[in-house]
């Protein structure tokens, strides 16, 4: 019973780090996220490395340099079937990006750019009732992509790089949930391996253990290609994939942490050879294709669309196999069998004065999670997020960028998740299931600024 205690439980602490909807960062750019994130057919110069790399060939500049740096303000809160809502604690997430570009002839440019494509984070604190799934998770990616990019022939430019991406994640979970361990000390005083009087009931929201996983993953290797055209001075098409990417964690390190003393003296002998124990596992950064066209009606206005289709399906399954070859016939396959979503992005930018551009734009974003299948680690739903911003030149050579957009989660409803209940399963000798289900809903500020320099 011990070593399928302590096998099931890293399985089941692991497995919400990597079920990800929302580990997909779209706000990378300070000046772009105004415009709703569009930019696959826009001539960006040094930050074209992130959306498409053939718009780097549009650098006129001897060198551009980018940086930008966006807040996300996000809650979500989970209504349960009783009526009784909770909301998460979180912290301000920070993805940022910076990029430099340079002309090395006039139709030949490179550069290299440092992003932040995925990552996630979520506090539903330790103490409530889905902390079994979660109680939080920061994950983080960093990608450093050199590029390069050419104009064969006039109006067409083809652009490269090769993506390096490594990143880390720190997860913490409850372990048994407070049901599960009121019946252990039931079954333990009836069998005589605890007194009467040592029985302590615990609540709905008190978790007598949780578990805390960490790890570095290798980096990974991957390209972002791209494809450019001016159909004419008032139309371009674009397109451009980013490729998949597998993040290894190697060797990860999980850590026991018990609610009291009480707990600790029931639960430590069980849980053992879990503490310190070392896991590997991976998970997917999906290939990413996108699709775009901007339009140039008049003078100083330019109107963009975007099509991003995420290759979610790559996430078929977690695999997790432990260190301690005694531990080996434990090595899990689960499924997950999530589907490819569809983000779109529409967008407007508008010079005022010479000096001044106006920006305003709205993204639809997917999600491929299914209904029965949805852990509260990353609240998945369709979401409308609006934006605006605007740009402001001091002087030629210095722009000050700011936008704001505005996550707005249309609600996911009647959501459930299936898990083992590893105290009874262990206890019983039998399988015991159970089902989380509550409504979601998410909502997040993301204010961004950001400076580019052009000598």
């Amino acid at each position: 019973m011990k070593r399928f205690l302590t096998a099931a439980l890293l399985v089941t602490a692991f497995a919400p780090a990597a079920r990800a909807e929302g580990y997909q960062i779209n706000t990378l750019s300070a000046r772009q996220n105004g415009m709703g994130h569009t930019g696959v057919a826009l001539h960006l110069g040094s930050e074209s490395q992130i959306f498409n790399p053939a718009g780097l060939t549009y650098l006129n500049d001897n060198v551009e340099l980018t940086g930008s740096l966006t807040g996300i303000f996000a809650t979500a809160s989970a209504t349960l079937p009783d009526g009784t809502r909770y909301s998460t604690d979180n912290s301000p997430s920070t993805p940022m990006s910076a990029t430099a570009g340079f002309s090395i002839y006039d139709n030949f440019k490179a550069g290299v750019a440092f992003y932040t494509p995925y990552g996630s984070g979520i506090n539903w604190t330790d103490s409530w009732p889905g902390a079994v799934l979660n109680q939080s998770v920061s994950l983080k990616t960093f990608t450093l992509q050199p590029t390069l990019a050419w104009s064969p022939l006039k109006g067409l430019s083809v652009g490269a790089g090769l993506m390096l991406t490594w990143g880390n994640v720190n997860l913490d979970k409850g372990l048994v949930e407070p049901s599960s361990f009121n019946t252990m000390q039931q079954l333990l005083i009836g069998m005589g391996m605890l007194p009467a009087g040592a029985y302590q009931p615990y609540g709905p929201t008190t978790i007598p253990a949780s578990i805390n996983l960490t790890g570095k993953a290798n980096v990974a290797v991957g390209v972002n290609v791209g494809v450019m055209y001016d159909i004419t001075e008032q139309w371009t098409v674009g397109a451009s994939f980013r490729s998949r990417m597998n993040m290894n964690v190697k060797a990860g390190t999980a850590s026991l942490k018990f609610a009291n003393t009480h707990a600790e003296n029931i639960l430590d002998n069980r849980l053992g050879l879990l503490n310190q124990s070392q896991f590997k596992a991976s998970m997917p950064c999906p290939e990413v294709w996108k699709f775009g066209v901007a339009y140039r009606p008049v003078k100083g206005l330019v109107v963009a669309l975007d099509a991003q289709l995420t290759g979610w399906s790559a996430y078929k399954a977690l695999d997790i196999n432990f260190l301690d070859e005694a531990l080996a016939s434990y090595d899990q396959h689960i499924e997950k069998n999530y589907k490819n979503s569809w983000t779109f992005s529409a967008g407007a930018q508008y010079a005022l004065t010479p000096r001044f551009d106006l920006r305003c734009g709205l993204m639809v974003d997917t999600s491929p999670v299914s209904a029965s299948h949805y852990n509260p680690e990353t609240p998945g739903m369709t979401k409308i997020n609006p934006s605006v911003g605007f740009s402001f030149r001091p002087i030629d050579a210095i722009s000050i960028d700011a936008s704001f957009l505005y996550v707005a989660g249309l609600g996911a409803d009647n959501r459930s998740c299936t898990y083992p209940d590893i105290l009874l399963t262990a206890l019983g000798g039998t399988p015991v299931g159970k089902t989380f289900t509550a409504d979601y809903h998410v909502h997040a500020f993301n204010p961004s600024i950001g400076v580019t320099a052009r000598f």
